[in-house]
């Protein structure tokens, strides 16, 4: 059950471009997942449950159909890319596998330290696309910030999320050996190399107040 007020965008986003690291291809893509997730897992933001994906043709485009698998092996077994393919669409017997979203929940502390399970705490993905292998971390909610959605401090929640999920981008950016790109701004954050920006505050030392846009 959920206990974080949830942005419709991104707080944060980081990508990686993965094309000269690793080949594309639905394979390519489960392996760096998995290796990509034991690295969230360890920090106790990810705990995969379920892939998640669209289906497209190639020429065509989207075709409006999702899949989503639960996780009754782990992410690196070999059977899965298999399963994967065995979900296709029956009516689309060309349809390829568009991104992949690892799915499961995740761990946030509260001011006082207590731990808390929060579903979709980030959203980790990876592209299987033919023009090159890809991957991106995502972030919706206002633990990672300075200021909460409503634009109050609260330097007690950041200070124990937001080095979390700076190791967690530091580790990904080791193991793939290539730095995490910040993506675009949204209303709600935009991402730095290591985490969020903290935007100037108001005379009232109060940041941005957010909530009508939630």
């Amino acid at each position: 059950m959920s206990t974080l007020k949830r942005a419709p965008r991104p707080c944060g986003s980081w990508f990686w471009d993965l094309e000269e690291l690793a080949p594309p291809g639905l394979e390519s893509a489960l392996t760096t997942a998995s290796r990509m997730a034991d690295v969230v897992r360890k920090h106790d933001l990810l705990l995969p449950q379920q892939l998640e994906y669209r289906w497209y043709v190639s020429g065509s485009g989207g075709i409006n159909i999702m899949t989503q698998l639960a996780l009754t092996v782990p992410l690196g077994d070999a059977s899965l890319p298999d399963r994967v393919r065995a979900s296709q669409p029956v009516g689309f017997p060309d349809a390829e596998v568009d991104d992949l979203y690892v799915i499961g929940p995740g761990q946030w502390l509260d001011a006082d330290g207590e731990s808390h399970r929060e579903p979709r705490l980030v959203e980790l993905s990876v592209s299987p696309a033919p023009v090159g292998l890809s991957a991106e971390l995502a972030v919706y909610h206002d633990v990672w910030a300075w200021f909460d959605f409503s634009g109050h401090p609260h330097p007690d929640v950041h200070r124990r999320n937001a080095p979390r999920l700076a190791a967690v981008l530091q580790d990904l950016n080791e193991l793939l050996g290539v730095g995490g790109e910040p993506g675009e701004p949204t209303i709600f954050g935009a991402a730095t190399e290591q985490g969020l920006a903290t935007p100037e505050p108001y005379d009232d030392g109060l940041g941005p107040d957010v909530t009508g846009s939630l």
